[in-house]
């Protein structure tokens, strides 16, 4: 499941993520993507993972189809979870992409959350 965090910051989408991802969450999320694009900005991401267990199949399948057509347009990501394979997924993002990955520690929110809204 896919909650979406109002940060007010225009050109970041924020969410906290549980269970598994499906499909329909990776919808939700693209139009997110194109209205940040569209304005001339690269997207930044906040993903809180909370009792995430990963994707659907076909979750998988659409969030590779999203990330491929959008890979240069994407900024910083910041993944905050609790478990060690969260960890290795965000260094698999970093290893995969242009974008600035890091991961912080579910106590360590609010330094995510302030790494992810600066500049530069």
């Amino acid at each position: 499941m896919l909650q979406k965090i109002n940060l007010e910051q225009e050109n970041l989408i924020a969410a906290k993520i549980s269970g598994k991802l499906t499909e329909q969450d990776m919808r939700k999320l693209h139009p997110l993507i194109h209205n940040i694009i569209e304005k001339g900005h690269k997207v930044d991401f906040y993903f809180e993972m909370e009792d995430f267990e990963g994707y659907t199949l076909k979750g998988f399948w659409e969030d590779l189809k999203i990330d491929s057509a959008h890979l240069g347009d994407y900024g910083k990501m910041a993944f905050v979870g609790n478990r060690k394979w969260q960890e290795w997924a965000a260094k698999a993002t970093d290893f995969f992409t242009k974008s600035e990955v890091k991961y912080f520690d579910i106590k360590y929110k609010e330094q995510a959350m302030a790494w992810v809204s600066t500049k530069g």
